[in-house]
């Protein structure tokens, strides 16, 4: 049995069942969470976010590829990291204006400091206007 602790508890418990002749292994998976809520849970596997409107994150990549001085070959998806583009931290910066700029929003230092891709900086703009509205 495997266990992960920290304000929340994840375990898994293995368990093996005979089907037809076969063995199968199925895995049950238990989830216990605080009763007075969970922490950010985010991992490489789970992320539970809102999805921003498609329009924002186009305008969101337009806006770092501009930043950036990216080539027009250049992919950019949801997912992109500014790191993956090689921005340092004022490249980031400068992005957050970008778009503060772009969309007529503020966006406060310790926001500005949780945006890693394209897809975050799309939710946090989408929240901050309707926040606005």
């Amino acid at each position: 049995m495997a266990s992960l602790s920290a304000a929340t508890s994840i375990r898994f418990f293995p368990s093996f069942t005979q089907i037809s002749g076969r063995s199968s292994s199925l895995k049950l998976v238990s989830l216990n969470w605080p009763k007075s809520g969970f922490t950010s849970l985010r991992t490489s596997r789970l992320r539970i976010s809102c999805s921003a409107k498609p329009e924002t994150v186009d305008k969101v990549c337009a806006i770092v590829r501009k930043q950036l001085a990216l080539s027009p070959e250049t992919v950019l998806t949801p997912e992109t990291t500014f790191l993956d583009l090689g921005a340092d931290s004022l490249d980031t910066v400068e992005i957050v204006m970008g778009l503060e700029e772009e969309f007529g929003i503020t966006v406060e230092e310790e926001s500005s400091d949780n945006i890693t891709n394209v897809q975050e900086a799309a939710n946090l703009i989408e929240k901050l206007l309707q926040k606005n509205t």
